[in-house]
């Protein structure tokens, strides 16, 4: 019989060391070993156990082929049935029904989240569509009972014969279930808390989730059952466990908003199948996550003109979103002046301050200023450049752009106006919304859909414009 050895698993990326020492030599992460024992001779060939028990079937030799005669699989995805989560999981085809989004059969993804966000409600719905459709899906459920889950899947309305729900922790049993209902797709909610019984270490552990997760991950290849895994996260916003995590699976979504805010933004931070630009948006209401379609919701219905308020068209992966840019300014202290930001970048905004002071002449070292984008949605587009300048520049002068205007363009440090990609697009979404004045900078784009486009080549132009 084979002797149990001991090894440490490192906390923060997943490495394993044959002893301890101070110092993880794969991430430099001091005090961050954990000791857990493995047994040779129950944990040989485990995963090639969990995808037999998974399939029903023996042992099967793989062999290796030429790509060229790999037959193609005639379902390339699974849609799930929410527009946003399908756009954000990746698109593939081009059939009469046009390009198809959804879940890739045998893939496996994670998906984060801050607690009480709505990972579980937007995992139950995506669970209850697939199963009106008539796929089979396995919702196995750590943190709730069977009867709590019925409760949540009827407030939902997707309460359907083909969505099996499973209260349990321990892997084994929940590869047995899959075994036995065979589902096309299985919810793992969450994966911090399922176990394997032959490891000796705590549910949620480093060696726990490597070594459930390298089960999960191979029964998916091997069955052919797409699963997605439900992950907690620590309090700097990054998924909680070991980075391996993030590597073995093949897509890492983030779930982000206020959970004292409706609207919801989903995103792609890994994605095999598919890319990492496209963004989802959700509206949390009393009957569970809505979809929003067009993102008009993200800026204010009772919008009006105000210093300190300036909209800006940005391009979250292909779609354009119409964004209420927000800035406040304080009189401060020299040399202890408050900068804060609340979906923007800080250091962004650090830049376009000394911008406004050097280059546009405004005395802004006295000032605490904070600014926001409204609807909770981050932005990283530069194209809002102009407009968090000149939403500052008018909360400081008190002035106001004239109603209907819309800014759109790139800072640079000499305080030039950049050109930025996708203007037509901009113009669309701005002209469909109403606002028919757009401060950009010169280029050849088209202007169609603007009424009126003013062309500003310098930041000092630009402040001209307040009124």
């Amino acid at each position: 019989m084979a002797r149990s050895t001991h090894q440490f698993i490192c906390r923060s990326c997943g490495a394993l060391h044959p002893r301890w020492i101070g110092k993880c030599n794969e991430c430099g992460q001091w005090d961050c070993l954990d000791e857990y024992e493995v047994d040779p001779g129950r944990t040989q060939d485990r995963q090639l156990g969990v995808a037999e028990s998974a399939r029903g079937g023996g042992e099967t030799a793989t062999v290796a082929m030429p790509i060229t005669e790999v037959a193609p699989t005639d379902q390339l995805r699974l849609p799930t049935g929410i527009g946003e989560l399908d756009r954000v999981l990746g698109t593939s085809g081009e059939g009469d029904e046009g390009r198809v989004g959804g879940v890739v059969p045998g893939s496996t993804v994670l998906i984060g989240g801050d607690p009480g966000i709505g990972k579980s409600t937007l995992m139950l719905q995506a669970a209850g569509r697939l199963a009106g459709s008539g796929l089979r899906v396995l919702y196995a459920t750590s943190e709730e009972s069977v009867q709590q889950t019925h409760l949540r899947a009827q407030r939902l309305s997707v309460a359907d014969d083909a969505l099996f729900v499973l209260a349990d922790t321990n892997l084994a049993r929940i590869v047995e279930q899959i075994r036995q209902t065979e589902p096309a797709l299985v919810i793992i909610d969450s994966v911090q808390m399922i176990y394997k019984g032959d490891l000796q270490a705590g549910p949620g552990t480093a060696a726990q989730l490597r070594a459930c997760c390298t089960d999960l991950v191979y029964l998916a290849k091997t069955a052919g059952v797409a699963v997605l895994l439900v992950g907690h996260v620590t309090k700097d916003g990054q998924l909680a466990g070991p980075r391996l995590l993030e590597h073995m699976v093949d897509t890492v979504l983030y779930f982000e908003g206020d959970r004292y805010h409706s609207h919801r933004v989903l995103r792609a931070m890994k994605n095999r199948y598919g890319t990492t630009l496209e963004v989802g948006l959700f509206e949390m209401t009393d009957r569970g996550l809505q979809e929003v379609e067009n993102g008009a919701g993200l800026l204010a219905a009772e919008y009006q003109p105000h210093n300190g308020s300036v909209v800006c068209p940005v391009l979250q992966g292909s779609r354009c979103l119409l964004l209420e840019i927000q800035a406040l300014t304080a009189t401060g202290f020299p040399g202890s002046a408050k900068r804060r930001t609340s979906g923007l970048d800080g250091n962004r905004l650090a830049m376009l301050i000394a911008v406004l002071e050097k280059r546009g002449g405004l005395r802004l070292a006295d000032q605490d200023i904070f600014a926001s984008s409204v609807g909770g949605l981050k932005v990283s587009d530069p194209a809002a450049d102009l407009a968090i300048a000149l939403a500052i520049a008018g909360t400081h002068l008190n002035r106001t752009l004239p109603p209907g205007t819309c800014a759109i363009g790139e800072i640079g440090l000499g305080g030039e106006v950049r050109h930025v990609h996708q203007m037509p697009q901009r113009f669309a979404e701005a002209a469909r919304l109403g606002f028919r004045q757009i401060i950009c900078p010169p280029s050849r784009a088209t202007r169609d859909g603007a009424d009126h486009v003013t062309t500003v080549a310098s930041m000092a132009q630009a402040l001209e414009l307040l009124d």
